[in-house]
């Protein structure tokens, strides 16, 4: 039923400041905005990572209105190659550490963020992930 990850969304209040910092963070432009009615961006999306994933920031304007504004819920990972290093970029750009670094058992290590925006960021080294990787 599930085949694999399409597209990840996260919400902002300020979508500008958002797509600034996410661009900064990921070293890429989106390659896509949509508009909101004449009010700006209401949408962006990033390809981000090995296999090109969607990573796409919303306008809170548009959340489902029983969604929490506080984080939590779902927490993805992202594979990293280097989880301190990672978590300290991230930090450093403003994010508050939810989890620091953990190691999770051989071959896995994790930490979180809060980033500005107040959505859950997850970074991972995952030795099952880069095993996948290598056999493709």
């Amino acid at each position: 039923m599930l085949r694999g990850l399409s597209t990840l969304n996260l919400w902002a209040e300020d979508l500008p400041a958002a797509t600034r910092w996410y661009t900064d963070l990921l070293g890429v432009e989106p390659y896509f905005t949509s508009e909101a009615a004449g009010r700006g961006p209401g949408y962006v999306e990033f390809r981000i990572g090995d296999h090109q994933a969607e990573l796409g920031i919303i306008d809170r304007r548009f959340a489902p209105p029983e969604l929490a504004t506080a984080p939590g819920g779902a927490l993805v990972y992202w594979h990293v190659d280097d989880v301190a290093g990672a978590l300290e970029r991230l930090v450093s750009l403003g994010a508050k550490q939810l989890q620091g670094v953990t190691e999770r058992g051989p071959g896995f290590v994790t930490a979180s963020v809060v980033d500005p925006f107040g959505n859950v960021l997850g970074v991972m080294y995952n030795q099952h992930y880069l095993d996948i990787l290598a056999g493709r």
